[in-house]
């Protein structure tokens, strides 16, 4: 399976790309923290270029990283983008997360 993106998320991405002047070739890095009110925590951050070991894929033009140990948590997690007022922002569609927080923010396994 793969980590995937909705055609909004990667308009969103692409606009932060293009705000951060990220060079060609960059990456949307998706990973997971300890930490949260359900026990793992989403991470997002733009890079240049993937590390050595992370995975990577491209999903809706943009290539997205994960480092192995977030994979085993996030394989098959959509991400998606929300633009209203309760629930703005980043979105995680975790087919592993078995509980999430209120927010979504953080999930458990």
């Amino acid at each position: 399976m793969a980590i995937t993106m909705t055609e909004r998320a990667a308009r969103k991405i692409e606009a932060v790309f293009d705000q951060q002047k990220m060079p060609e070739g960059s990456c949307l890095r998706v990973g997971i923290k300890g930490g949260g009110c359900s026990g793992f925590s989403y991470t997002l951050d733009v890079t240049d270029k993937p590390a050595e070991d992370d995975e990577v894929f491209t999903s809706s033009g943009v290539r997205i990283v994960c480092d192995p140990k977030s994979y085993l948590y996030l394989n098959g997690t959509e991400v998606d983008f929300q633009d209203d007022l309760l629930k703005g922002g980043f979105v995680f569609n975790n087919p592993n997360a078995k509980r999430s927080c209120g927010c979504g923010a953080s999930f458990s396994t």
